[in-house]
């Protein structure tokens, strides 16, 4: 299949086979959300992050769009500083996403920010994900996104789609809202790209179930990705990275890491051709 890359074609195999024996029951997906689930771009045009369309398209104040550059001139630095210790950048993060989310609230963030984003679609899932929602949830197999996006975000993209069905569970940046439908707070804990190793899945009601299905496909875009696995038991693990850009710059590291990858946003058919081959008799 065109776009597929398996550093370890034996060893994936080998781990197909094994959860396959396991059967569907002792399954689970864990994946990202942003330019996983979702496309990274469309007619070679880069879509903006959640955040950077509310800034750039007049969602909110002109004050709002100037500080928030402001904060991104002073933080992005640090994010893409491979010099720093993860525990250095970790803290710089933290302080930028708090300062973002108190600058949205005092900005006037609302649900209606939300609702047209979601109606436009100008976030839209990655061709197949809709076949690969369906499937997980006809299996009973739990799917669980943790992601450093705007949580209310993927939950009203997804039942907007009709796809928010009950085996779904998203950990993300979920904000506090009043009756009016503005934002007045966010809850804890606050997940960046840099800190999934930290959020814990223990605190989901589904962890006894997940705990029975210690067989894990995990997706992500990013490398730091891989952290969302932290602390879990798993017993077979199959990783999904998706390497929507600068290939030829990060293909090495992500062979490293990674058991296959997608490469150039393609579409998610082989994740799907995956999962029924796993499950079928």
């Amino acid at each position: 299949m065109q776009n597929i890359i398996i550093p370890n074609k034996k060893k994936l195999n080998e781990t197909i086979q094994r959860m396959k024996k396991d059967g569907k029951d002792k399954l689970h997906v864990l994946s990202d959300f942003d330019r996983t689930l979702t496309q990274s771009s469309v007619n070679g045009k880069r879509i903006p992050s959640i955040i950077a369309l509310i800034r750039e398209e007049g969602y909110l104040s002109q004050d709002y769009v100037k500080k928030a550059y402001e904060l991104h001139d002073i933080y992005h630095p640090i994010e893409i500083n491979n010099k720093m210790s993860k525990k250095e950048k970790n803290i710089k993060m933290i302080e930028w996403w708090k300062k973002h989310f108190d600058l949205l609230i005092n900005s006037g963030m609302n649900k209606d920010v939300i609702k047209d984003i979601v109606i436009k679609k100008k976030i839209p899932f990655r061709n197949g994900a809709f076949e690969f929602f369906d499937f997980l949830n006809q299996n009973n197999i739990p799917l669980v996104i943790m992601s450093a996006t705007m949580g209310d975000m993927a939950i009203e993209s997804l039942r907007f789609e009709e796809k928010l069905y009950s085996n779904t569970h998203v950990i993300a940046n979920m904000l506090i809202w009043n009756k009016e439908g503005k934002a007045i707070g966010v809850k804890e804990p606050i997940i960046h790209s840099l800190n999934k190793h930290e959020i814990e899945i223990k605190s989901l009601p589904v962890y006894r179930e997940l705990l029975k299905r210690k067989n894990i496909i995990l997706m992500g875009d990013l490398i730091e990705d891989i952290d969302m696995i932290s602390g879990f038991p798993y017993k077979n693990l199959i990783k999904i990275g998706f390497l929507n850009e600068n290939i030829q710059e990060n293909l090495e590291d992500y062979k490293k890491n990674f058991d296959i990858i997608i490469t150039s946003d393609s579409e998610m058919d082989y994740v799907n051709e995956l999962l029924r081959k796993i499950v079928s008799d």
